[in-house]
């Protein structure tokens, strides 16, 4: 059983920021709230799911909406607490553990802070194994697992409920919802047991992030290890920005990069890369942009001309390459041409 404490926070972190992907929220405020959880609260157990009874009922949570008022609203003890007394009262059964809906970005923190506040495990596990844009991208979602009851609040505590609705119709309500939320809720959607983890989420995720961001403790290297392979390094030399709120960006290589191009393209995270017309990296691979010197990764709306940065990319979860998991999440489904 890993422990999280503060000290392993900032690599913790690191490591969601990267499978981010250029999204999922930037982690620097849910991981100082991560850390003010665990001051006050103590250390959390992460747990596999199988050290669990199989019919422990499993919250999964996260924050869900803009990134800018995110950055302000983050989710606090009223979100989380309403959240959780919700689940109980629409199951009918204590909730034994927490599981991150979303590892990639921001709700890596989020769902280590709650777990420190609400006494609670968390399970090693989450379900998408990087960050998407849509609650319906989920593994739960490809093991045909029912979305709803799902439910959202505030952070004043206000609770919308949503039940009989499949995952695309739950993406479509919720968006609304958040219209009147002031743009972002706290949410648990795809309700579980313990013994769905296994079979319908990405297991050993926390695990992951934590072991990505060990890596990048010292910078960029050549060969960053757990699971990460480097495609260039270098400076952004071209940013451009469509009005239909698409990037691309060219990285130049320098030093034992010189000469090489990489064409990165992005929507809300980054999506692919390109060399000499060649694929490199493609969703639902994770592709990270990264500032070589601290290996904090960059935000796709933080690129700018003249970075100095290193893009890596890392497999996805298993799940994403089945066929459902890329009518889902591959590259048609953002409008890409599959390879």
């Amino acid at each position: 059983m890993l422990t999280l404490t503060e000290a392993l926070l900032p690599a913790f972190a690191r490591g969601c920021s990267v499978l981010g992907s250029g999204g999922g929220g930037d982690v620097g405020v849910t991981l100082a709230a991560a850390r003010q959880a665990l001051a006050e609260h103590g250390p959390v157990d992460v747990v596999d799911p199988e050290e669990l009874p199989g019919d422990v009922l499993v919250m999964s949570c996260g924050m869900i909406g803009s990134p800018a008022v995110s950055a302000e609203r983050i989710g606090g003890p009223v979100e989380a607490r309403t959240l959780r007394a919700t689940v109980e009262r629409l199951h009918g059964v204590p909730v034994g553990a927490l599981m991150s809906s979303e590892i990639g970005g921001s709700n890596g923190c989020v769902a280590v802070a709650w777990a420190a506040l609400l006494g609670l495990p968390l399970l090693d596990a989450d379900a998408m194994g990087r960050a998407f844009p849509r609650m319906d991208q989920s593994a739960l979602e490809v093991a045909g697992l029912p979305p709803t009851p799902s439910v959202l609040v505030d952070h004043r505590g206000r609770t919308v409920v949503l039940d009989r609705v499949d995952g695309p119709w739950m993406e479509r309500i919720t968006r609304g919802v958040l219209d009147s939320f002031g743009g972002v809720a706290a949410a648990s959607e795809y309700p579980l047991r313990a013994g769905q983890v296994r079979a319908a989420a990405v297991t050993g995720s926390v695990s992951r992030a934590l072991a990505i961001g060990e890596a990048l403790a010292g910078g960029v290297p050549d060969a960053p290890g757990a699971g990460l392979t480097r495609l260039v390094t270098g400076k952004v030399a071209e940013v451009e920005r469509a009005a239909d709120g698409s990037t691309e960006a060219v990285v130049e290589g320098l030093g034992g990069d010189a000469g090489r191009l990489l064409r990165i393209v992005a929507q809300t995270e980054y999506l692919a890369a390109f060399e000499d017309g060649r694929e490199r990296a493609l969703v639902p691979d994770v592709v990270a942009v990264l500032d070589t010197r601290t290996a904090a990764a960059v935000q796709v709306d933080e690129l700018r001309y003249g970075m100095r940065v290193s893009v890596l990319t890392a497999p996805c979860a298993p799940v994403w390459r089945t066929a459902r998991g890329l009518e889902l999440a591959g590259p048609r489904a953002f409008g890409l041409a599959a390879p």
